[in-house]
């Protein structure tokens, strides 16, 4: 299967070749694969923030560990959650849906009552949980994109969200950091490109239960 090469090629980059760029037609390829990953109802509680600004990024690695690959990356990709859901956010989204389907916005009542008895049964940090979950289901997405186009990614915890969230002015559009990705291409001295991976044995993280 193809996919699975692409996946044994793929790795955590850790050195980047900083004089290779990605593409604007790259990056688009990956924001559009990113817009369609799954997500619980469909409501979408997270953002992408594209950073390719030299000192926009000199600040955020700062707040990194002093990780290189934020500098020395072709482009850093923030996933940001949502850190709340309003019954705009809701109303518009059902607005949205009833437009691109071709029906109306009182057939899809019962959807969007379903969405706000779920919400309003939350609390507000539950809520944020929730959202934060869904930018992982992202980051699966964009690491097989970035495999089966042969760009390399770095995806990392390693950062401070509050400074990121400052920086980056994302409190304003009411958005929380949540997971970074490095995007280019690996250099030739990043020895971690050729070490085999290590994973276990399927049969001992899998249980079948026909």
């Amino acid at each position: 299967m193809a996919l699975i090469n692409h996946l044994k090629w793929r790795y955590a980059t850790k050195q980047f070749d900083s004089s290779k760029k990605l593409d604007e037609e790259n990056i688009t390829e990956l924001l559009k694969g990113m817009n369609l990953a799954p997500s619980s109802m469909g409501l979408q509680p997270f953002e992408f923030i594209v950073v390719q600004n030299e000192e926009l990024r000199k600040q955020l690695r700062e707040h990194s560990y002093n990780q290189p690959q934020i500098t020395d990356a072709s482009h850093l990709m923030v996933i940001a959650a949502k850190t709340t859901i309003s019954k705009k956010y809701v109303e518009d989204f059902i607005s949205r849906t009833a437009q691109l389907r071709g029906v109306s916005i009182e057939s899809l009542q019962g959807y969007q009552d379903m969405i706000m008895g779920f919400l309003d049964g939350k609390t507000d940090d539950e809520i944020f949980t929730w959202n934060q979950k869904q930018c992982y289901i992202v980051l699966g997405i964009l690491l097989s994109l970035c495999a089966e186009m042969k760009i390399d990614a770095c995806p990392m915890e390693g950062f401070i969200p509050e400074k990121y969230n400052e920086i980056l002015e994302l409190h304003e559009d009411n958005l929380h950091a949540t997971v970074i990705v490095a995007l280019g291409y690996r250099s030739e001295n990043d020895d971690y490109a050729d070490l085999e991976k290590t994973r276990h044995h399927l049969d001992e993280i899998t249980s079948l239960r026909y």
